[in-house]
């Protein structure tokens, strides 16, 4: 189990921060990257003009190594809906098919297919909340419903992002492949500190951003792209999407063919050598200790939440349906609006999401913070009865 990285970040002592599914802090290195970045901005005519490319291919190869993909495979990309539209772009889920999404699941693996649904002759199902808490058995009972359209594509997160509940990606892609679908995996919660075996569950896309779990900033994200689907139109028309258009050299429109790999399918405005670094210098920390080790510390941290939570009355979701990292615990008269200000108030942080308190303890999180949260919980809601 990793020990905790505290020191690596600047959290006052008084502060329980068990909210990195909402955002992380930035490691102190993470924020000395964001500085360098700025600085150099400052004073643009000391940049190495190959800065730029080496920040990619640095990021890129982080990206990488956290998915155990080849880092020509994934491309560059702004946010997770960005990358859900780049998935759009490529593969278009024929007339008359369905398309599979989980109920209440994050707008991004959703809202652009009900958006392409109506003019391209899809449907949107949704998958409904099981009341076991097991997604992963209503995604298979969706997949063979009898009598339904054939499915075309799931478009998931592997793990839900208001209850944490687990879809084992494992058991579901041969289901999708054996039907013909296409599987494009919202990996948010998942990168980084759960397995994702690219290799065994072959999706077509997975897309993870970098201000949660992967300690980097907002706007940066990555996506894998199978080889199967890199021949497809990138989202936006660049130049270092196209083999030869560039500034540099005449004529400037040397060779308008696309870019093989997943490189042409980068965002516009990739050279942003401040948050690029600062994803990178995230993921580098996060791949140096390794996604079991991390996993281990923060089910560790979650088992004690649990029994102290338990014991003040909270109600526990299963813990083998449930990401190691995630604890969302419900209320038998349902979550007093005002709990997690109260909680707050008293420096314990938590998030509420759809009438649950989401709890995520990471890295920088330890047995006092857990102590401190409990204590605060308990304080609040024996006050609110």
């Amino acid at each position: 189990m990793l020990p905790c990285q505290r020191a690596l970040f600047d959290i006052p002592r008084d502060v329980a921060w068990l909210n990195a599914a909402a955002w992380s802090p930035l490691p102190l290195a993470v924020q000395a990257a964001g500085h360098a970045g700025v600085a150099r901005k400052g004073r643009p005519w000391e940049v190495d003009p190959a800065l730029a490319a080496v920040q990619h291919e640095r990021a890129r190869r982080a990206a990488g190594l956290l998915l155990g993909v080849s880092a020509e495979n994934v491309a560059l990309i702004p946010s997770v809906s960005y990358g859900v539209a780049v998935a759009g772009k490529i593969f278009v889920p024929p007339a008359g098919s369905r398309v599979l999404v989980l109920e209440e699941d994050h707008a991004s693996p959703v809202l652009e297919w009900m958006a392409r649904a109506p003019a391209q002759g899809f449907t949107v199902e949704t998958v409904a909340r099981p009341a076991d808490g097991d997604w992963t058995a209503a995604v298979e009972a969706a997949i063979a419903r009898q009598g339904a359209p054939p499915v075309s594509l799931a478009s998931i997160s592997s793990v839900h992002w208001a209850d944490g509940g687990v879809v084992d990606l494992l058991r579901i892609a041969p289901l999708l492949r054996a039907a013909g679908a296409a599987l494009l995996v919202d990996a948010t919660h998942a990168a980084g500190v759960m397995p994702i075996d690219v290799a065994a569950i072959d999706p077509d896309f997975l897309i993870f951003p970098t201000y949660k779990w992967v300690l980097g900033p907002y706007g940066r994200a990555f996506m894998y792209i199978a080889k199967r689907r890199q021949d497809g139109i990138p989202l936006e028309q660049t130049p270092f999407g196209r083999r030869a258009v560039s500034a540099e050299r005449s004529p400037y429109f040397a060779d308008l063919a696309y870019a093989p790999t997943a490189r042409r399918f980068d965002m516009g405005e990739r050279d942003h050598f401040i948050g690029l670094e600062m994803a990178a210098v995230g993921m580098e920390m996060m791949a140096g200790w390794g996604q079991a080790a991390i996993a281990a510390r923060c089910a560790m941290l979650n088992e004690r939440l649990e029994a102290g939570l338990a014991a003040a009355g909270a109600i526990l979701p299963r813990r083998d349906l449930r990401a190691p990292h995630i604890l969302c615990v419900a209320f038998p008269g349902g979550m007093a609006a005002d709990l997690p200000e109260r909680l707050a108030a008293l420096r314990a942080y938590a998030a509420p999401r759809l009438g649950r308190l989401r709890i995520s303890p990471h890295v920088y999180n330890d047995e006092e913070d857990v102590d401190r949260f409990v204590d605060a919980f308990r304080r609040v809601t024996r006050r609110a009865a």
